[in-house]
């Protein structure tokens, strides 16, 4: 036991380099997703102007979901992730398949990201072979996250700075050309587009369900600033800061760019497919701000595929340290950052570049796999809720000490839970995503099937009694603090 200790305090750990400016912009960047500047025109076309609601209704109860992670995380500074907390409170299995399942969500993301770079850079660069693109996009980020983790908090600062600039621009724009009596062949840019083509909810309800489908799958990785738990400075006060601030994000970013684009524009000219913010910088006259706006979204798959590579290569080393990975993934480089971990992700990446070049019919593969990652994300959101629900439970002395508990208690978990069933009958709604919702389940039986074989190995039980002995001896460290500043 001293001398498992001992190699313990030998081994470098993650360093606590990330700032309040890089949580404070990873917690925007991972809010603000590409499937607002690329994803919003089929939303639009299929909910119309109530899509405002639907994203106000999502952004309400995802903002819940992050109180739940924001309580737990600070409740045990050893935590490293979600994951962690949720093999510690829900036990061993609930964190290996929550672990894996947020690994596996990115994963595809960032495969489907890269070659979104790739369409992309084939747009702005025609003639260039794709997997250009692609192999410099994955060469790029891994250099970046191998040299330290400010790096590649540095790296997500500007990518969401670049994001928020053009949401802002669009938004003054937008109002010039409304305020300044602008008029198309669609009409003259008014708020009164909002309700004058067929109201609010143009479509009835089943179009406001549509809008549910399409409009969850943007807000994938705005959990990310869990993730950082682990390498963030005075995590008790940035972390808090972070996402106390997504309903503002939300309102502003998602919210008030919509209501903008389907008021210089009926939203009855939006199609699927095609962005509307290059739409309305083109309608504008300014030619090239559409092409600063197509590299804009080019940068927003950029931040997607650093996000991914960041928090896959992060949650597969505490899967490790736990015993749920291989003992490999659990070194970290000189630098203090999960080098092998990193690897792994980065030669997954790898695939969309070979995927490219599969066939024509990659794009509905593609919407189908990346369907299927939303609706894991979905799964992962729920295990936040439910470790929550235990954390209450099993350590009441801990919650009713807290200082950033989470708002409304056990009735509003019971609501979001309820809004996540909403969801997932939505997407039974329409025949593509009831597809991926069938084919869903196979994931998880390979996750059980996997977590059979491995769940009575000698050194994976080694490894949790080592994860769970940190884990209370953090809780005791904390304890003893907060009784000397009471004695104080």
């Amino acid at each position: 036991m001293t001398t498992e200790t001992v190699t313990s305090h030998q081994e470098p750990h993650l360093e606590r380099q990330l700032s309040n400016r890089h949580i404070q912009l990873i917690a925007i960047g991972g809010a603000i997703g590409t499937g607002l500047f690329m994803g919003s025109g089929k939303t639009i076309s299929a909910a119309g102007p109530s899509v405002i609601f639907v994203y106000m209704i999502i952004g309400f109860m995802l903002f819940f979901v992050m109180r739940a992670m924001g309580e737990l995380l600070l409740s045990n500074l050893n935590y490293k992730s979600f994951s962690d907390f949720a093999a510690d409170l829900l036990g061993p299995w609930a964190g290996f398949f929550t672990g894996w399942t947020y690994w596996f969500c990115w994963v595809i993301t960032g495969i489907a990201d890269v070659i979104a770079i790739a369409g992309y850079s084939k747009e702005l660069w025609p003639g260039l072979p794709l997997w250009i693109p692609g192999l410099a996009t994955i060469a790029i980020l891994l250099l970046l996250n191998l040299t330290t983790v400010k790096a590649f908090g540095e790296t997500e600062f500007w990518f969401a700075l670049i994001k928020i600039i053009a949401i802002a621009a669009l938004i003054v724009v937008g109002l010039f050309m409304i305020f300044s009596g602008f008029t198309s062949d669609a009409g003259p840019a008014s708020f009164s587009n909002l309700w004058s083509h067929g109201g609010f909810f143009p479509n009835e309800f089943m179009g406001f369900v549509a809008g549910f489908q399409i409009a969850v799958f943007a807000f994938v990785g705005i959990e990310l600033v869990g993730t950082t738990a682990a390498e963030a400075k005075d995590p008790e006060k940035n972390l808090p800061k972070a996402i106390n601030s997504i309903p503002i994000r939300v309102l502003l970013f998602y919210v008030g760019a919509l209501i903008i684009l389907m008021s210089v524009t009926p939203w009855t000219q939006f199609q699927a497919g095609h962005s509307p913010f290059i739409a309305m910088f083109s309608l504008a006259g300014l030619g090239a701000a559409a092409t600063i706006v197509n590299l804009v979204v080019l940068t927003s798959a950029m931040s997607s595929a650093n996000s991914g590579i960041y928090s896959t290569s992060r949650m597969v080393y505490g899967l490790a340290q736990e015993g749920d990975a291989p003992g490999v993934f659990s070194r970290l480089s000189r630098r203090r950052v999960p080098q092998n971990a990193l690897f792994l992700s980065c030669v997954l990446l790898l695939s969309g570049v070979v995927l490219m070049y599969a066939g024509s019919d990659i794009g509905k593969a593609f919407d189908m796999v990346t369907t299927v990652s939303a609706v894991c994300f979905v799964f992962v959101w729920s295990i936040i809720l439910a470790s929550h629900l235990s954390f209450r439970r099993r350590r009441p002395h801990l919650h009713d000490a807290s200082k950033y508990r989470m708002p409304g208690g056990v009735p509003m978990v019971c609501v979001v839970f309820a809004f996540f069933a909403f969801v997932l009958w939505a997407l039974t709604t329409q025949p593509d995503t009831l597809l991926a919702l069938l084919v869903t389940p196979v994931w998880f039986i390979l996750l059980g099937s996997a977590w059979f074989v491995l769940r009575r190995r000698p050194a994976h039980l080694a490894r949790y009694s080592r994860f769970q002995a940190e884990l209370a001896q953090e809780e005791a460290s904390a304890v003893a603090r907060e009784f000397e500043k009471v004695k104080k």
